[in-house]
């Protein structure tokens, strides 16, 4: 019988502390101002407990990011070579940089064997179909991978908090897909699940600049906007999702993603670390950063 890990629910004491003067900042953004408002943007890089107060430089954000996508060259050609199968589902909080971190997987990799999925809303025929069915449609055949952006997750996210899905659906996914999870990494597929979380005041600043962005307003979508108000129903969903999905053969592993050239970099740290190839050089892809990479009640219940 596979374990589920279940870590409870924690508030730190810095959360607690903040509690109120986030209140105070939040109820002063507009995001049809032409302004990001002045504490919003200065609370944005430490939001969430961030650890870091500086975005990682260009210099050295570019080397280290060089280095690992060689090796998700010899990674790749491992992987055909083998007949292996690599799926990477990226789930997160809504502007956190998921469309980024697949980019930087997929820029020097063969598009003949890797490829990025991201499936619009279900048809009116996909809604009469098994829920997981349209996307075990996509996974991986021998020597290809895929990377999820966003995922069957959708249901344990917006669906449950926008109200697409009822509780009974939620809660038969929730039980569903650490066994269709299980079933998969049994049948050989090499499977990881990534979860990047920014801190509120971070999504807004996000969120704003997208609005006012003539090249990002494609990325604001209607959805993104009615989650303005709906912080801490997702946060309370997150919680359901990873109480309930992370286990001991599917884990979860979360991503602080504030800076999203950090992240980039630990995303594709954590696919190196846990898989071996030929030609590997494990000195130069390094170690992931614990205070931005983990998986345990500090990263899974630290809002």
């Amino acid at each position: 019988m596979k374990e589920i890990i279940q870590p409870e629910p924690g508030t730190t004491t810095m959360a607690r502390s903040t509690k109120l003067s986030k209140s105070a900042k939040l109820a002063a953004f507009d995001i049809d101002a032409p302004k990001l408002n002045a504490d919003i943007d200065a609370a944005a890089m430490g939001s969430g407990n961030y650890p870091y107060k500086d975005k990682l430089k260009r210099e050295p954000y570019e080397a280290a990011l060089k280095v690992l996508q060689i090796e998700l060259v010899k990674l790749q050609t491992h992987i055909q070579k083998s007949g292996g199968r690599l799926l990477v589902l990226f789930e997160g909080r809504d502007s956190a940089g998921k469309g980024g971190c697949i980019g930087s997987m997929l820029e020097f990799m063969n598009p003949r064997h890797a490829r990025s999925v991201a499936l619009s809303k279900p048809t009116e025929t996909e809604r009469g179909q098994w829920y997981f069915q349209r996307y075990l449609a996509h996974l991986p055949s021998a020597g290809d991978t895929v990377l999820f952006d966003r995922s069957w997750y959708n249901r344990a996210g917006v669906e449950r908090v926008m109200g697409f899905a009822n509780a009974d659906q939620v809660a038969n996914f929730l039980r569903e897909a650490p066994e269709l999870e299980e079933m998969l990494v049994r049948d050989g597929l090499q499977f990881f699940k990534i979860y990047l979380t920014v801190g509120r005041e971070m999504q807004l600043k996000h969120f704003h600049e997208r609005r006012h962005n003539p090249l990002k307003q494609w990325k604001l979508s209607p959805i993104d906007l009615a989650a303005l108000s709906r912080w801490d129903d997702y946060t309370a969903a997150q919680h359901d999702m990873f109480r309930f999905t992370h286990t001991s053969t599917c884990q979860w592993t979360v991503i602080r993603a504030n800076d999203q050239r950090r992240a980039r970099i630990e995303a594709l740290r954590v696919v190196h670390s846990a898989l071996d190839y030929e030609g590997k050089d494990a000195a130069a892809i390094g170690n992931v950063d614990p205070q931005l990479v983990g998986a345990g009640p500090e990263f899974f219940y630290d809002e």
